[in-house]
């Protein structure tokens, strides 16, 4: 029977089930009948409704009067894009049938694994995941309300300070700032001692009290921290009239009868939580156990598996509060929290990379030990560079850690606990192994740096296309550029075949004329081809190898616009005089190449491409599609399959490929055929000649059976780990000719200031061991070159030459450094050949020195040693050595100048003099 089945079909047949499972009664459209289920509220899912522009998978009616719609999706399904079609529906007319409101507010989008939903009546409303479909009961009370949940928080008052630490009032208002934006996670950071709880009641409070909050669920570590914050909610006196908390809201643990419909408050341990949600026992002592004490027990590694119960639905709660958040919680317990559909709260003193992660980096408040509170026709071009560790470096995830792991092609999820270290490279990135943080980390620089830079008098956010590796890469990218710049679906959409011809397209022509879409993703779409004349930034999130398609992409942005027509979709641009390229991949310095597509065949599976040439298919095309498939494959094997495959094949899978490659290489066979047949013009025929004993040894290894089995099978493992850690960035700045133009402006201060400061003009102008520079010189230049107008800093000019100069630049010194200068100005003087810490010049030339001393006799015994050390110490961070100096730190110390006077004798100058001249020369 199921063999009968389409893929759509068995996916409905799951969401039927959902939907039961949830309250709704599921009808077939002729067999209607809108008034059946539970008296007064009537959840009716009716299937293939119609509607003016087609048939909605399923119409939602309440009480007899339609609410929403589903589309259903087969399995695999990236569902990012399917929003608008549920939208269309969700505005489209149903002949006859009653409406809550005349757009239909509630959408899902639905496999038999994903699940998303949006309520259209919310600010900026976009679409999010959820574990399961809500009941009808509660969408029923959501249409009966004047304003959603998140539309109530926009009218929380201001805060009433009065009795609150300067800490817990960034924290309050950085959780508010995170909810009005939709964002559905915030990780504050407070200090032991700072208040957490006292914060996160006030908090509570207000969004009971203003934002009309249903129930939140306050998560403790341990059963008597709940106990100990059930009476910190009892002692709370409330800033509206100064009654407790309790007498206006219940709090209760929770208990085995589960959450009453009358509480308020809700605390628990993530243990209590899970058993109610499974239906399990819980032993009173688990309740007592740290999370951190569960995390490092082997036995209790295992991901708490979640199914659905309809007694504490997804929409239990609008708020979870993790207080303290330690790594079980986004380990073992990670389906427990997300269960909810709830935004959520975490509360700690020390957050971990991995903590941050989880938080989708969005830490709205920090607050240390040290009370630091840390609050961030064509045109030309410009190249930002963006760089994070990640998108640089790849990664590590730790052995133990309860990772997700996602199938590519299903998008189901699990979760497992890695038993050996799992590191990754940058080219795996968003192929087998997907960092969410770095897509962050890249569109925060964007958004905080890039556009700051670039476009410093702009509110609206320039018509941007950002470049996806595939799919489902841009569905995520999607996600997060609504996210980031806390809007909805409207700003920012996906652009790619995967939505459908007719939708695609008119989104870009909406991309192209309406202010309001001012973000696109695609993956190839719009790479070539397509005019989008008011398009001012392009994000590069993917490599580019062919020059020429590199270059079609980039010219997406050169096209020149009218002042008219761009203000019609960018008001408050001045003019496009140019487009920003921003790189976040390193596209603009990986190597190009002019060389053919190896993908001749794109439309022919890897399985069958191997069948083809096993049946005989010597096609050159045919052959270097496959060469190109299996390099393609070689980079996502592990050791083991390399070294399975390798063993079948006597070679390694490179290699393989390799030859398939080289065997069609047109150059190749042009010089194998000159030299097999004498000729200086050979012949198709004798090309052909060459080529062909050339295919058979290459394709070899594919009529073992085995062989094709195994490839095919470790093609297949779709298995994608799922890295949440934070991602750091490491660099976002202009290309290298902003470094040009450091360097310039440096070399332009030291000529124009060569007769005007002492400094320079000793360097240009004494011998060799008389270019002793006082402290108080460097100082006077260091102010200078700070000074308008070339308002620069050394270690600007220092990291500018590292840039461009990389081979004669050793190292980079603190930026606080002042005798960086002096470095600086001898390299660019030309007086010294390499760029390197002032220190580690003074080092190496006092050994130097020393060994000058020794061949001349001059030999000094441990003590005076100690003391040249020091010296050499002091020069080395302030260009010189007075004898005034001896009287200070750390020579006084030591017994200062009379100490000095009497290790050196009448010595002392000439050595202090020697040294200040030969260190620094």
């Amino acid at each position: 029977m199921d063999s009968q089945f389409k893929p759509e079909d068995k996916a409905r047949v799951t969401i039927d089930k959902k939907l039961h499972d949830a309250g709704w009664i599921i009808q077939d459209k002729k067999r209607m009948n809108l008034y059946a289920g539970k008296e007064g509220i009537h959840g009716v899912a009716i299937r293939e409704m119609d509607t003016s522009t087609g048939q909605a998978d399923y119409m939602l009616f309440i009480a007899g009067k339609a609410c929403g719609v589903i589309e259903a999706k087969k399995d695999g399904v990236s569902l990012g894009g399917v929003a608008e079609q549920s939208s269309r529906y969700s505005i489209s007319k149903s002949a006859f049938t009653q409406r809550w409101m005349d757009e239909l507010p509630f959408t899902y989008e639905a496999t038999s694994e994903v699940i998303r939903f949006c309520d259209y009546r919310d600010p900026k409303a976009r679409s999010r995941n959820v574990f399961h479909f809500h009941k009808p009961e509660t969408l029923k009370k959501w249409l009966e309300e004047e304003k959603t949940f998140r539309a109530r928080m926009l009218d929380l008052p201001e805060l009433d300070t009065d009795g609150l630490r300067a800490c817990q009032i960034d924290a309050i208002n950085g959780i508010e700032d995170s909810l009005k934006k939709n964002k559905p996670r915030a990780l504050l950071q407070m200090a032991t001692g700072s208040g957490k709880t006292f914060t996160a009641v006030t908090q509570i409070f207000r969004l009971a009290k203003y934002a009309k909050a249903k129930r939140v669920l306050f998560l403790v570590d341990r059963g008597n921290l709940g106990r100990q914050a059930k009476k910190e909610f009892e002692q709370y006196s409330t800033p509206l009239d100064g009654r407790k908390f309790t007498s206006h809201y219940n709090v209760n643990l929770l208990g085995t009868t589960g959450v009453a419909d009358t509480t308020k408050v809700t605390i628990s341990t993530i243990q209590r939580l899970y058993s109610q949600l499974s239906g399990t026992e819980l032993d009173d002592d688990a309740d007592e156990r740290s999370g951190y004490e569960v995390e490092s027990n082997t036995e209790s590694k295992t991901p708490r598996a979640v199914i659905y119960n309809s007694e504490i639905p997804i929409e239990t709660f609008d708020l979870i509060i993790i207080d303290e958040c330690h790594r079980s919680i986004y380990n073992l317990w990670r389906q427990v929290i997300e269960y909810f559909d709830a935004f959520l709260i975490g509360l700690t003193a020390t957050p971990t990379k991995k903590t941050i992660g989880f938080f989708n980096q969005n830490m709205v408040s920090e607050y240390t030990h040290e009370n630091a509170v840390i609050d961030k026709v064509n045109v030309g071009y410009d190249i930002y560079r963006i760089k994070t560790k990640k998108s640089e470096e790849g990664d590590l995830i730790e052995a133990g850690t309860a990772v997700q792991v996602r199938d590519r092609l299903t998008k189901k999820q699990r979760q497992e606990v890695l038993d050996e270290d799992e590191v990754y490279n940058k080219k795996q990135l968003d192929r087998s192994v997907i960092a969410p943080n770095q897509i962050t980390t890249v569109l925060t620089a964007f958004k905080d740096r890039c556009l700051t830079d670039c476009f410093s008098e702009r509110t609206w956010v320039p018509k941007t296309l950002i470049f996806a590796k595939d799919d489902d890469h841009a569905d995520r990218i999607v996600d997060k550029v609504r996210e980031v710049f806390n809007e909805g679906n409207s700003f920012c959409k996906k652009v790619t075949y995967r939505v459908g011809k007719k939708a695609a397209e008119d989104t870009i022509v909406e991309f192209r004329t309406s202010p309001r879409l001012r973000v696109a993703v695609t993956v190839d779409m719009i790479a070539t081809g397509t005019d989008i004349k008011p398009l001012e930034c392009l994000i590069f999130m993917r490599d580019v190898r062919s020059q020429a398609y590199y270059e079609q992409m980039k010219g997406r942005g050169t096209r020149v616009i009218d002042i008219d027509s761009l203000h019609s979709v960018t008001p408050d641009a001045i003019a496009k005089t140019k487009f920003v390229l921003v790189d976040a991949v390193g596209v603009t310095e990986s190597d190009k190449t002019e060389s053919q597509a190896m993908e001749q065949k794109p439309a022919v599976s890897t399985h069958k491409l191997m069948e083809q040439i096993a049946r005989g298919d010597r096609d050159a095309e045919t052959l270097r599609s496959l060469g190109n498939r299996l390099v393609r494959l070689d980079l996502k094997l592990d050791d083991k399959q390399r070294a399975e495959l390798s063993k079948l094949m006597d070679k390694p899978l490179a290699l393989v490929a390799g030859e398939l490659i080289q065997a069609t290489n047109e150059e190749h066979l042009e010089q194998l055929a000159k030299t097999e047949f004498g000729t200086d013009a050979p012949t198709q025929e004798q090309r052909d000649e060459v080529y062909k004993p050339l295919a058979d040894v290459a394709v070899k290894p594919f009529h073992d059976p085995d062989l094709r089995e195994t490839i095919e099978k470790v093609r297949r493992n779709t298995d994608q780990i799922i890295d949440e850690s934070a991602d750091e960035l490491m660099d976002a700045g202009f290309d290298a000719e902003k470094a040009e133009h450091i360097i310039k402006s440096f070399k332009q201060f030291m000529d124009d200031n060569k007769d005007e400061l002492t400094a320079i003009e000793l360097i240009y102008s004494k011998p060799y061991l008389q270019r002793h520079l006082s402290y108080d010189q460097i100082e006077e230049l260091a102010e200078n070159i700070k000074a308008p107008p070339y308002n620069l800093a050394p270690i600007e000019v220092w990291k500018a030459y590292e840039q461009l100069e990389a081979a004669k630049v050793k190292g980079v010194p603190p930026a606080t450094l002042l005798t960086n200068i002096v470095s600086l100005i001898s390299y660019a003087t030309g007086l010294k050949d390499v760029l390197e810490p002032f220190p580690e010049v003074v080092e190496r030339r006092f050994y130097t020195w020393l060994a000058q001393q020794e061949q001349t006799g001059v030999e000094f015994d441990t003590t005076q040693l100690e003391w040249l050390n020091l010296i050499k110490q002091q020069i080395a961070q302030n260009a010189e050595m007075m004898i005034e100096d001896f009287d200070y730190a750390p020579f006084n110390q030591q017994g200062g100048v009379l100490k000095a006077k009497q290790l050196f004798g009448d010595k002392l100058d000439n050595v202090v003099n020697e040294l200040n001249g030969y260190l620094i020369a």
